[in-house]
């Protein structure tokens, strides 16, 4: 911590990592931007030419230098900027959480450096309820994703089992499995499915469908539980990212507003 305030680095300066840098520039008290991170350098560059506070542009493994590191970037550079947060002891905040599904040793890691790994909640709602149904006995658990087939264009599944969505006139279901086997089938879409795993009963219990619908002008989830203390179901319609129609406008907010919780002395919700 420097200065009295909590030093923030972003990996990433895409649909979600820009909107949470510009948000931190304009001011969020107890906290302060720091350094980033992106692919392209020429583009990071102008992204950040007009800031007030400009900060550093790095490695990604020298992130680890603050003390909260976001990744906002293809799952590809999880481990870039994952480990070196970690081992340093740094509150690492995930934004590809379904990258986390395959590497939940990392858990046991920050337990020994001290790090904590802060799971934003993303395009998803509810994940107070399901924390608190998973304190007990939670009998089904599923999610039923809903996208424009232009937000799925390019996933690894569809293109490993010729699956076409372009140009489709009726919905069809795209998946159906686990969210252990979806984040692997899917790493771009469905980050919402991964935290709702790790929020409730695990990757292997937590059912999946992603469907492709040309009605659909929104990202829409919809979670169903069965549990011994309540049963609910929640539909969440999310609008895209101007940017990249794969991310949801919510998730750069939910980011924004966990960051806001790491510093505020007034948080509701468990």
């Amino acid at each position: 911590m420097r200065q009295g305030l909590l030093t923030v680095a972003i990996g990433g300066m895409g649909a979600i990592g820009y909107e949470v840098a510009k948000a931190l520039d304009r001011g969020i008290g107890g906290l302060r931007l720091v350094a980033v991170s992106a692919r392209d350098t020429k583009r990071l560059g102008e992204r950040i030419a007009g800031f007030k506070d400009k900060p550093a542009c790095v490695d990604l493994e020298a992130l680890a230098d603050a003390d909260v590191v976001i990744e906002a970037m293809p799952a590809e550079s999880f481990d870039h900027i994952a480990l070196p947060a970690i081992a340093r002891g740094r509150v690492f905040m995930p934004c590809s959480v379904g990258a986390l599904l395959s590497r939940m040793p990392l858990i046991e890691q920050a337990r020994v450096s001290g790090a904590r790994i802060v799971v934003p909640t993303g395009a998803l709602l509810g994940l107070d309820a399901v924390r608190a149904a998973a304190e007990g006995q939670i009998a089904q658990i599923s999610i039923e994703t809903r996208k424009p087939p232009r937000a799925l264009e390019g996933a690894p599944y569809l293109a490993e089992n010729g699956i076409e969505v372009s140009g489709i006139e009726q919905p069809i279901c795209v998946f159906d499995g686990n969210a252990a086997e979806a984040a692997t089938a899917f790493p771009a879409n469905v980050n919402v499915a991964a935290a709702l795993a790790l929020a409730g009963v695990g990757p292997e219990r937590t059912r999946v469908q992603v469907w492709a619908d040309p009605r659909m002008t929104r990202n829409v989830h919809t979670v169903r539980v069965e549990a011994d203390a309540a049963r609910f179901t929640m539909t969440i319609e999310g609008s895209q990212s101007v940017d990249n129609p794969r991310t949801g406008q919510l998730a750069p907010l939910s980011v924004i507003a966990c960051l806001r919780g790491l510093v505020s002395p007034f948080r509701v919700g468990s």
